[in-house]
């Protein structure tokens, strides 16, 4: 069965997708580093808009490719400000989703 948007059950399955999941513990990481979004963006070696991060932030879904942007952009920024961790911050340190 081929479904258009309009259709009933197209609808019931794109009401069942979350896409918000609250504030990120990105979030709070970034305001314990005081770094903002222009921060992640202006280090990123892959494209990653200023929205793409305040998206990040504020839990709305985000692809995992997109996480992964974000997860690296992080970490070169940390480095790049001088400071030290035992470990690089994972996806699953940045998101809970």
């Amino acid at each position: 069965m081929n479904t258009t948007p309009d259709t009933p059950a197209a609808t019931e399955e794109a009401e069942k997708i979350e896409r918000n999941f609250g504030t990120q513990p990105l979030d709070a990481i970034l305001n314990e580093l005081a770094m903002g979004n222009h921060d992640i963006v202006s280090v990123s070696e892959e494209p990653i808009t200023h929205k793409a991060v305040q998206r990040a932030r504020k839990g709305r879904r985000l692809t995992p490719h997109m996480k992964r942007r974000i997860a690296a952009a992080l970490n070169k920024a940390f480095t790049l400000q001088g400071k030290t961790r035992e470990g690089e911050w994972q996806v699953s340190d940045l998101f809970n989703y």
